[in-house]
């Protein structure tokens, strides 16, 4: 007999609390039309890559360690001379994160790593797209408590977009702020 993990806290309070307060205010008829996070993808460009593999070797360990899940190595699609950038040459760092992961990431996101962020008032609310997506960009990766800053070669941002199934850009911000991630007071 196996144990089953407790549910992440983030995806309790989903269901508990955010699911029928969004029904209720948006007057959807049947559970399965509010909206839901369908999945997080974790973003790192890496320009060095191209010039020192180690960088970006280090950068994938971090990034492995702050997700939980190992990062695809994404490369150039084209040659640019003016950016001294060939095709196929390492650039950047991607990670897809879906149910359980993408939960635990964003819990850790919202409670750990934010509140370690200088001068933090809150993400603001145009950076989402028509369809009720989001994307923040961190300007370090040090702010999650997994990456041990010593050993640090490299400081870099990402940035983190959430795919959610909503129809619009306010169902989209609603149901962000009703799982925690804090805007701006305008």
């Amino acid at each position: 007999m196996s144990k089953t993990a407790p549910l992440p806290r983030l995806l309790e309070r989903y269901r508990t609390k955010a699911l029928s307060l969004m029904k209720e205010e948006f007057h959807y008829r049947n559970i399965m039309e509010v909206p839901r996070l369908q999945k997080v993808v974790v973003n790192m460009g890496v320009k060095e890559g191209q010039e020192d593999i180690k960088i970006i070797e280090q950068l994938s360990q971090e990034l492995a360690q702050i997700t939980g899940q190992k990062p695809l190595m994404t490369r150039a699609k084209k040659s640019i001379s003016a950016f001294k950038l060939r095709q196929g040459s390492p650039i950047g760092l991607k990670v897809t994160l879906r149910r359980r992961r993408m939960y635990e990431f964003i819990e850790r996101l919202f409670n750990v790593a934010m509140p370690r962020i200088r001068d933090f008032r809150g993400y603001s609310e145009s950076s989402f797209d028509d369809r009720g997506n989001y994307t923040l960009g961190l300007q370090e990766h040090t702010v999650f408590p997994e990456v041990e800053f010593d050993k640090v070669k490299k400081v870099k941002g990402m940035d983190i977009t959430f795919v959610t199934t909503a129809k619009t850009g306010k169902e989209g911000r609603r149901l962000l702020e009703l799982l925690g991630l804090p805007f701006k007071k305008s």
